[in-house]
């Protein structure tokens, strides 16, 4: 599976971005595909994942603010990023799990995700 990220840029805080990750290789339904984010000096987090069958899961620090999609026609995952604030800000990943195989669909399982974009970088300045 091959995973290209877009749509990252600048924005003020309270703005909004809608990062794209489009996906290649195998079919989105087959897999769980997740979002995480880095920020500079700290470890990479789960952010948001839908697994197979749809469902989603978001850490608490987003749940009311971001929003992940993917359109299995297109191949493409989404994650809808609104009210942002400075502490967003950091390098935003899309990943994927073996095709095929268990995924729990967990976004704080990041050693379910085997499949790494090269991401793209969010700012949030206040």
């Amino acid at each position: 599976v091959q995973l290209v990220e877009s749509g990252g840029g600048s924005v003020q805080a309270g703005g909004s971005l809608r990062l794209s990750c489009a996906a290649s290789g195998a079919a989105t339904s087959t897999y769980c595909v997740g979002w995480f984010r880095q920020a500079p000096g700290k470890e990479r987090e789960g952010v948001a994942s839908i697994d197979r069958h749809g469902r989603t899961s978001a850490a608490d620090s987003v749940r009311d603010r971001f929003a992940i999609s993917k359109d299995n026609a297109k191949n493409t995952l989404y994650l809808q990023m609104n009210s942002l604030k400075p502490e967003d800000t950091g390098m935003y990943y899309c990943a994927a799990s073996l095709p095929w195989r268990y995924c729990s669909g967990a976004y704080w399982r990041q050693e379910e995700y085997q499949f790494w974009g090269q991401g793209t970088q969010v700012t949030v300045s206040s």
